[in-house]
């Protein structure tokens, strides 16, 4: 290399280095930034009930993971059978940060008898009630939740991407799903019912949430389909998340603030994550990358550098609001190793979970 050259070099380096992130950082010291309590924490999960002693809690750990997604294990719940796992992970290095009430299922028709409005409603929302209790008793912060009336999974399908090695990923298709009918436990029902079932729902939850100091989060429709076997979706629109965190105002009342979905819509996720983190209304962040053809209908979930959105942007975005709960690196695709191992698509979550961190770890540096 001549003189200019290693000259001009020097120069570039030394810019770096004058920024306010690299300025003190190589010279401290201190190694790489931690979470805390005041940052953003990376997890995985829902963690089965099988994992939870010490040999699976490591899988976790050895990834440098500190936080994890509970998986709830019949509903409703009960409060010393959480507490004690709880502590089973606590004592083996993970924290249980979120659990989902079930969607799916036999359980599921708790959720769908109050999404419908069903002869089942009160009882269902009493069992919601209580395991909001059961959560908060056991020092879980979030509960998250759809309000699906029905989930247009059938509009997706797996397919090689070449240009990342013929790794396997997800797309969705609009259109073949577009006649798609009810199943056998669902109907058809109007937009304006779905909404009114929300907010009933949200008027009986949110007070016990609040005593309870547990934040409720509901995940956006995803797919954001415009119908979705013959029902309009009210979480498939921007709109429709602002309207959703308006109807009950409180931090007890969040949403699920997914980038990959808002990419989806055709929205800015960096625009986005400022607006519901300034208003302290995100409960759990769902991290992934997309490659947009036509919003709401057609897309593929790619891996989290190599879609549409700038991923550090959305994590500093994060951390600029001070959002403190956690993060999950989700819908780790498919690797050739994985398969030929028979790996469960560990190499796939590890290498997720590694991108997150350095970008989180980025995002605090420089704030």
């Amino acid at each position: 290399m001549g003189e200019m050259s290693r000259r001009g070099m020097l120069g570039v380096a030394g810019g770096m280095l004058a920024t306010p992130a690299f300025a003190a950082w190589p010279l401290a010291g201190q190694g790489m930034p931690k979470e805390g309590p005041d940052t953003p924490h990376i997890c995985l999960g829902p963690i089965a009930d099988s994992e939870i002693n010490p040999a699976g809690i490591r899988r976790y750990t050895q990834i440098g993971l500190t936080h994890i997604i509970l998986n709830g294990s019949g509903f409703p719940w009960n409060t010393e059978v959480l507490k004690a796992k709880v502590k089973t992970l606590k004592d083996n290095g993970l924290t249980v940060g979120d659990i989902g009430l079930p969607w799916s299922g036999p359980a599921g028709r708790y959720m769908r008898d109050i999404i419908y409005a069903r002869s089942g409603r009160e009882k269902a929302i009493e069992d919601v009630k209580a395991s909001i209790r059961a959560a908060g008793a056991a020092s879980i912060p979030i509960v998250e939740y759809n309000f699906y009336v029905h989930r247009l999974i059938e509009g997706y399908y797996d397919h090689p991407d070449p240009t990342r090695g013929n790794a396997m990923v997800e797309s969705f298709d609009y259109q073949r799903a577009i006649n798609q009918k009810p199943l056998a436990d669902e109907i058809v029902q109007p937009e304006q019912t779905t909404w009114a079932n929300l907010k009933y729902f949200l008027d009986a939850v949110v007070p016990v949430a609040e005593r309870a100091n547990v934040r409720l989060a509901l995940h956006p429709n995803d797919p954001p389909a415009p119908l979705s076997a013959g029902s309009h979706q009210i979480m498939s629109t921007l709109a429709g998340w602002k309207r959703m965190v308006a109807l009950h105002d409180s931090p007890s009342n969040c949403i699920i603030f997914d980038c990959g979905v808002t990419r989806e819509l055709g929205e800015n996720p960096v625009e986005v994550a400022h607006y519901f983190g300034s208003r302290d209304r995100i409960g759990h962040v769902h991290w992934r990358n997309v490659r947009l053809k036509k919003p709401h209908v057609d897309y593929t979930e790619v891996y989290p550098d190599n879609g549409d959105n700038n991923m550090l942007a959305v994590m500093k975005a994060l951390v600029a609001e001070k959002y403190r709960y956690m993060i999950f690196p989700e819908h780790a695709r498919g690797l050739d190793v994985d398969r030929d191992f028979k790996t469960n698509s560990a190499a796939a979550w590890a290498y997720h979970v590694g991108y997150c961190r350095a970008m989180l770890q980025t995002a605090l540096m420089e704030r």
